[in-house]
């Protein structure tokens, strides 16, 4: 259902995520907005998350700066343009805006991948209770996407992150342990994550990450609350 000209608040998308809804638009030159709740949800396991040796290779050589929370402008511009994996993005200029708002307000966050003075990757998602909603990721150098994603799972795992929501599973996230669960499970999980307060500062935000202590991260069985 389109939200027409309906003012939408942070406040209301905050809820939405909490009910299980999330918004998104047709395309970045529709105007609106609709809310979706998929039949099937795409999660990733924090403890079940696959990293190939190639990767972690990569991941370990900090070939790339990992900066946190930075450039909001810089990801979601990246996020909403062309790519060789897809030809048109649904991120409208109400959806920058809303999720502007919202990482001014310290819900959206980034995990950007910078080669030097260049941002190469990154995504972006909107942290609530023990959940993180994963929004969506580019990259314009080999690896930088795949880079964030295994930075953003270790952050997750050190704040005490319970739930990684990735919407849908595409064949890119399928190969990091993306699975669909049922709505009816995933609002077991949700409820079960907002019932915490996770950190997503566990990490200082301006203090760098190297790779090596984020796969440490990874590998180290998560602590449930």
């Amino acid at each position: 259902m389109h939200s027409g000209i309906v003012q939408i608040t942070p406040e209301i998308v905050l809820r939405a995520y909490a009910a299980g809804i999330f918004p998104m638009a047709e395309s970045a030159e529709d105007p609106g907005i609709y809310w979706v709740e998929p039949r099937e949800r795409g999660v990733i396991p924090l403890d079940g998350f696959h990293l190939g040796r190639r990767l972690a290779r990569t991941v370990r050589t900090d070939r790339f700066e990992v900066r946190v929370d930075t450039d909001f402008e810089g990801v979601i511009d990246g996020c909403a343009a062309p790519g060789p994996d897809r030809e048109k993005t649904w991120i409208n200029t109400r959806i920058r805006r809303i999720y502007g708002d919202l990482f001014d307000l310290g819900y959206c966050h980034t995990v950007e991948v910078w080669d030097g003075g260049t941002l190469v990757g990154g995504l972006y998602g909107v942290s609530l209770g023990a959940a993180f909603f994963g929004e969506s990721m580019f990259h314009v150098a080999r690896d930088a996407s795949k880079v964030a994603l295994v930075h953003l799972v270790a952050r997750l795992k050190r704040g005490g992150f319970m739930l990684l929501d990735t919407q849908f599973v595409t064949d890119h996230l399928a190969q990091f342990g993306a699975s669909e669960v049922s709505r009816r499970e995933y609002k077991r999980l949700l409820g079960e994550a907002l019932a915490y307060e996770a950190r997503w500062d566990a990490w200082p935000t301006g203090q760098p990450v190297s790779g090596a202590r984020a796969l440490e991260m990874i590998a180290t069985p998560r602590v449930m609350p």
